[in-house]
């Protein structure tokens, strides 16, 4: 579907970058069984720029649209994924050009791992976990941005919480720790460190890891 976003870009050294408006795509995560995340990834059509390569659903956003709506209206087109089922969770703008163009990656989960549709611009969609993302040969603006966007994965233990049936019910879940990255926060994976919510007085959403606890408060869980 084409869009008024659609389009290039020129940078000053003649480099060109695809949508008017910038453009945005969709880190979507979903539970893997016995703990841990999948991440869908889309192989990109031999036709398309760094076709062969994997990335994340994404296109270029149009005028009237945030970078959220257009990342998950793509992949909506892309993978047919229903954005009832979409989780947002944060945002990191991944890309930029002396153009003034810019790509923003959303970050979100669902609740399972959705079926999927591809259209022509997909050669194959896989759910991946986590840990073998980088395994593939990725597209390389996908491949510079990675490592900022991989989650560490973290075990919560909700015995003795007050609060343990309001947890669950949210979990599993990205929660974005702003400058230290992403965390994936499930109740299952035993080989993960394990979390512990602290109460905080000044109720602040203060991060720490204190050799492998990671200390939470409960407003970054259930936000």
């Amino acid at each position: 579907m084409r869009g008024d976003g659609d389009g290039f870009l020129e940078s000053p050294d003649g480099t060109r970058q695809w949508g008017l408006f910038g453009a945005a795509g969709l880190l979507l995560r979903a539970p893997r069984q016995g703990g841990g995340a999948l991440v869908l990834l889309q192989h990109r059509a031999p036709w398309s720029h760094q076709g062969g390569t994997w990335a994340l659903p994404g296109g270029a956003r149009d005028s009237h649209e945030t970078s959220v709506h257009a990342a998950v209206r793509e992949a909506q087109e892309e993978a047919g994924i229903d954005p009832e089922a979409v989780r947002v969770r944060g945002s990191r703008v991944t890309s930029t050009a002396d153009s003034g163009w810019t790509y923003t990656t959303v970050v979100a989960d669902v609740s399972e791992t959705l079926a999927t549709t591809a259209n022509r611009e997909s050669a194959e969609l896989a759910w991946v976990p986590e840990e073998e993302v980088d395994a593939r040969p990725l597209h390389p603006g996908f491949a510079v941005a990675w490592p900022g966007l991989r989650a560490s994965a973290a075990r919560l233990e909700l015995d003795g919480l007050a609060e343990a049936a309001a947890i669950a019910a949210v979990l599993p879940r990205t929660i974005d720790l702003a400058d230290r990255g992403f965390l994936w926060l499930d109740t299952h994976d035993a080989a993960a460190p394990t979390a512990r919510i602290a109460q905080r007085e000044n109720g602040s959403g203060a991060y720490a890891r204190y050799e492998e606890t990671v200390v939470l408060t409960l407003d970054q869980v259930l936000d």
